[in-house]
C-alpha cells in the first residue's frame, strides 16, 4: 500500500470515526450537544482536523443523515421482501419505517427535521435519500391504485407514516394504538 493510500484510508476512518461519534452523541443526548469541540474532544483530535473533514455541524447533519437514509432504505427492504403479497409488504414497509424512526431519533432528527444541507426531490438531491425513497416506492407503487401516480401516491404514504413517527414520538399519541394505526393507514390508502 502506498503512503497516499495510507492516507487516504486513514482520512476515511476519521471521517467514519466524527460521523459515528456525533450519531452516538445525539443519540445520547440531543443534537444540541453535538458542537465541534465536543466531537474533537471525544474522537482526540484537534478541532482543525475535524474542520479539515466537514465545515461544521451542519455538514456533520448531513453525513449522519446520508448514512441513515442508507440504513432506512436497508431495513424497509428487508421487510418488504420478507413479505408475502402486496398488503403485507406495505404492512411490514410501515411498521419498519415507524421502527426505524423509533430507534434511531437523532438520526431520524437529521434526515427530516434538521439542516444538513442536503437537496431533496430535487436534481442534485444525494443519491442515498434518492436510495430511500426508491425503496418506499418499490412496494408502494404497486398499490397506488388505477389512475394514481405512484411516485405521489408514496410521498403522501410517506407523509402519513412521518406524522405518525412524529407524533408517536412526541407522545401525542397513544403508544398501545400503534398497530391499528398502522393497519388503518394501509386499509384506507393502499389499493390491496
Amino acid at each position: 500500500m502506498s503512503v497516499q493510500e495510507r492516507k487516504q484510508r486513514e482520512r476515511a476512518d476519521r471521517e467514519r470515526l466524527i460521523v459515528a461519534t456525533a450519531r452516538e452523541l445525539a443519540e445520547q443526548q440531543g443534537w444540541d450537544a453535538v458542537t465541534t469541540r465536543r466531537l474533537a474532544e471525544r474522537i482526540e483530535y484537534s478541532q482543525p482536523v475535524l474542520y479539515s473533514h466537514f465545515r461544521g455541524k451542519r455538514e456533520i447533519i448531513g453525513a449522519v443523515a446520508l448514512e441513515g437514509a442508507t440504513e432506512m432504505a436497508a431495513a424497509v427492504r428487508a421487510a418488504a421482501t420478507a413479505a408475502d403479497g402486496p398488503r403485507e409488504r406495505v404492512t411490514a414497509l410501515a411498521r419498519a419505517y415507524l421502527d426505524f424512526a423509533a430507534r434511531n431519533p437523532a438520526v431520524y432528527d437529521a434526515l427530516f427535521q434538521l439542516d444538513g444541507g442536503l437537496a431533496y426531490a430535487q436534481e442534485d438531491t444525494p443519491e442515498p435519500l434518492k436510495d430511500a425513497f426508491a425503496a418506499l416506492l418499490e412496494s408502494l407503487g404497486e398499490v397506488a391504485g388505477d389512475g394514481v401516480h405512484p411516485g405521489l401516491f408514496t410521498e403522501v404514504f410517506w407523509a402519513s407514516l412521518h406524522g405518525l413517527a412524529t407524533l408517536t414520538r412526541a407522545r401525542r399519541l397513544l403508544p398501545e394504538d400503534a398497530a391499528q394505526r398502522v393497519e388503518l393507514l394501509v386499509d384506507r390508502l393502499a389499493v390491496v
